[in-house]
């Protein structure tokens, strides 16, 4: 009954704003110069013919049809997607202010405190303050120094855990994803809270994991977006949202009560023992709120982002690169000639090995394009009425840039649809993942890049290196290949399915 009654209530309110959006409509002056895009109803804008998704190759699609700027009047919001690198660096450098804020949805809202934290919240003095109290202990070439033994010895625990199951690795194969994630779960835990997890049945390991996935489900599903862009249909999303709110209190209470609160304790005993000691980044966080820069719940959302953006990625983007050197058996060969020949058959690759290593990185480089894991980058918002391209974007406007497709767009990359390492050893040997050419951006450029570049290349070399180095590296009995399918979210892509790996050992010390 109640169910009806909503129903009944959704139906005649719908009604009304249609008319009202009929005649506002008509008493409307100057049309706005606004970019080209599908026809688009009252109410519902353009948002019946897209539907939910907002895939990277559906505006490819939209692009050949529209141009390299369109518009997706997709319900109440205005999404402006850019497929040029002229107007990529429009929106990203020359106006990277206009641009340089954060469109969240109505679940971003609640797992970020309505931009509480550092990569949702909008431009301006708090993101400049939030990215600098980040920075320091996370985001530095000093980090990489401080930390990349550990990220090697976790590499190294990788390689003997498969050793360890080697039989059932060497003949039916293993899912490499669950003892992968372990590892970079403790790269980031340790630098955040000197963490470290010892195997991936630590109750508390477990507890993490399961609800930082129950946010991953919740927020990459496209199954939300029809009451995110209609408002008048949200209340059948009451139930998701609550169930949102509930996920976003057991995580915060988690970080709070089983790692903040843990670490203040630990702090305080090793500052009475030595005011030197070398901090950890949530030392660096917890001084920044006693100083009155940050709160509390700044504190616990930049614990949130780290779980996600320096976590989630890093453990998709080493999925795809195995699964690309599997399916390119002579790319794995190419590259574990390179190991041999640089490091010989007795040394296991370190940070410092990978600036040696030219085909390593160009094959990091090119999963980074070919299988780029967050293809539009997260979305821009332009906060005021701008103009891009000759046209009128509307205040608060959602911007996507499709920098998967300025990756991998015919006119600009040679055979682009190859998995080619050699590409960046040859006619685009000049071009780098920081984005010095702007049709490269896998972490994007500007204001708002990713600054956890400077973690994920080196984790990437280390891990994937110790891999080619000590294994063989083949798909399941009976595939020849690894499924690649794709799981597109909302910002994210990565791998429908945890992909089973055959890893032969080789016979090396």
């Amino acid at each position: 009954m109640d169910f009806l009654l909503l129903l009944q209530k959704s139906l005649v309110a719908l009604f009304a704003a249609v008319a009202a959006a009929i005649v506002v409509s008509k008493l409307r002056g100057k049309r706005l110069n606004l970019p080209p895009g599908p026809f688009k109803y009252p109410i519902f804008g353009s948002w019946l013919q897209v539907g939910n998704s907002l895939d990277h190759h559906d505006f490819i699609k939209y692009a050949k049809k529209f141009g390299h700027l369109f518009l997706l009047k997709m319900g109440q919001r205005h999404i402006a997607v850019i497929s040029s690198p002229e107007l990529a660096k429009e929106v990203l450098l020359t106006q990277g202010k206009a641009f340089g804020s954060r469109s969240r949805n109505i679940v971003f809202d609640i797992f970020t405190g309505k931009g509480q934290d550092m990569i949702f919240t909008d431009y301006g003095d708090h993101w400049r303050k939030m990215r600098r109290i980040v920075t320091v202990p996370f985001f530095t070439n000093k980090v990489v120094q401080q930390y990349h033994g550990d990220w090697e010895a976790e590499a190294a625990e990788v390689v003997e855990h498969v050793r360890s199951n080697i039989a059932a690795a060497a003949a039916e194969g293993v899912v490499l994803r669950r003892r992968l994630e372990l590892m970079i779960y403790n790269n980031v835990y340790k630098i955040m809270f000197d963490k470290k997890f010892e195997s991936e049945e630590d109750p508390l390991y477990v507890k993490l994991k399961s609800v930082n996935g129950e946010r991953s489900r919740l927020g990459q599903s496209l199954e939300y977006n029809f009451g995110d862009f209609v408002p008048i249909l949200r209340p059948f999303l009451k139930g998701y949202l609550e169930k949102c709110k509930e996920v976003t209190r057991r995580r915060l209470n988690l970080y709070k009560d089983s790692f903040v609160e843990e670490r203040r304790k630990i702090a305080l005993v090793e500052e009475e023992k030595d005011k030197n000691r070398v901090k950890c980044g949530i030392d660096h966080f917890l001084v920044s709120q006693q100083n009155g820069e940050i709160n509390e719940d700044n504190v616990l959302y930049i614990v949130e982002n780290m779980n996600v953006a320096a976590i989630e990625t890093t453990v998709w983007a080493l999925e795809w690169a195995i699964a690309e050197l599997i399916n390119n058996p002579e790319t794995q060969k190419k590259l574990r000639a390179e190991l041999d020949a640089v490091l010989g058959p007795n040394k296991q690759v370190t940070e410092p090995d990978t600036h040696k290593l030219p085909y390593l990185q160009a094959v990091i480089k090119e999963t980074l394009r070919l299988r780029m894991v967050v293809p539009c980058l997260v979305p821009h918002m332009n906060l005021d009425k701008a103009n891009l391209g000759g046209y009128e974007i509307p205040a608060e406007s959602r911007i996507f840039v499709n920098a998967w497709w300025l990756a991998n767009d015919p006119a600009r990359w040679k055979k682009p649809e190859e998995f080619r390492p050699e590409r960046f050893l040859e006619e685009e040997s000049n071009v780098e993942a920081n984005g010095n050419d702007i049709k490269y951006i896998p972490f994007g450029v500007g204001r708002r890049s990713c600054p956890g570049i400077i973690m994920a290349i080196p984790i990437m070399g280390i891990t994937l290196g110790r891999l080619v180095q000590n294994f063989e590296l083949f798909p399941p009995p009976g595939q020849s290949r690894i499924d690649t399918a794709e799981n597109n979210g909302q910002f994210a892509t990565r791998m429908s399915k945890q992909s089973i790996i055959v890893l032969k050992p080789r016979n090396i010390a």
